[in-house]
């Protein structure tokens, strides 16, 4: 993929605004004059307080969802919620979007046959999918038969196996235990390492964040949140999501982005309660 040095996201000076229920009021400002950058092949993940709007940048991300003000770019390409979704994203929900009436290897090759590609065809990268996710030989399971580690696996190869350009990826493991979350981790950057796709990855927990990322974006308590910090995760690939959190520069890089963060998780906390 030749992209000319152009980021594979940017976000420009997004604004997003809601309407009171009632029509009456300003409304409710959720993100306000947000710029951000992803590169081509890069890992980037968002952190901020509860409820400060990260799911609300990602959906604006996938087009899902128009900016007030400011605009996205795709490699360049201005993209518009109303002319349809990011076609080169892939999008990895924090619950799982399987459907339970197919088995697991129907599941994982849906996408390439609602776009038309043949059975056989789709057979063989589906089969491929489930080997590179650990699932190989469990195709033929539904997805009540399966673990919440193995239907995330499923889901991996089901974003993935479309090939996207990008992968925008919502606490896509915040439900799981520790132990499989970091199995989980460790699978995705294993995956992510073949083929360098660029990932926006939305996440409440800094230590997950720092341990998979290149870069950490640091966003405000809300309303009208916007990015206080970024921060580049300078620690060596490959990475063992456990192993890195034991080192020295790992605890030293969580100080300086906890002491961005704290205040933030204050406020957010204080207002909830509040509230």
């Amino acid at each position: 993929m030749n992209t000319n040095g152009v980021p594979a996201l940017r976000l420009a000076n997004v604004t997003c605004r809601f309407a009171d229920r009632d029509g009456r009021g300003e409304g409710y400002t959720a993100v306000a004059d947000t710029t951000l950058t992803i590169e081509a092949g890069e890992f980037v993940s968002v952190v901020g307080p509860t409820g400060c709007g990260k799911s609300t940048l990602l959906n604006v991300a996938a087009g899902l969802l128009d900016p007030s003000a400011g605009s996205v770019e795709v490699f360049g390409q201005r993209l518009h919620a109303a002319d349809g979704v990011n076609r080169r994203a892939g999008y990895m929900f924090q619950a799982d979007a399987l459907m339970p009436w197919r088995t697991g290897f129907d599941n994982v090759v849906a996408g390439l046959e609602f776009r038309g590609m043949s059975r056989s065809e789709a057979r063989v990268q589906g089969e491929e999918w489930l080997r590179r996710v650990g699932l190989a030989g469990f195709g033929d399971r539904y997805p009540h038969q399966m673990s919440g580690g193995m239907r995330k696996r499923l889901a991996l190869a089901q974003t993935l196996i479309l090939s996207p350009d990008i992968l925008l990826m919502d606490e896509p493991f915040s439900a799981l235990d520790v132990q499989t979350r970091q199995l989980m981790e460790n699978e995705l950057l294993d995956l992510w390492a073949q083929d360098r796709k660029s990932v926006l990855f939305i996440t409440h927990d800094l230590e997950e964040a720092i341990a998979l990322s290149d870069r950490v974006v640091v966003l405000s308590a809300g309303p009208a949140t916007r990015p206080i910090g970024d921060f580049k995760v300078d620690l060596p690939r490959p990475r063992d999501v456990q192993e890195i959190r034991m080192t020295p520069a790992f605890l030293a890089l969580h100080r300086e982005i906890w002491g961005a963060m704290k205040e933030e998780v204050l406020k957010a906390y204080q207002r909830q309660k509040v509230g």
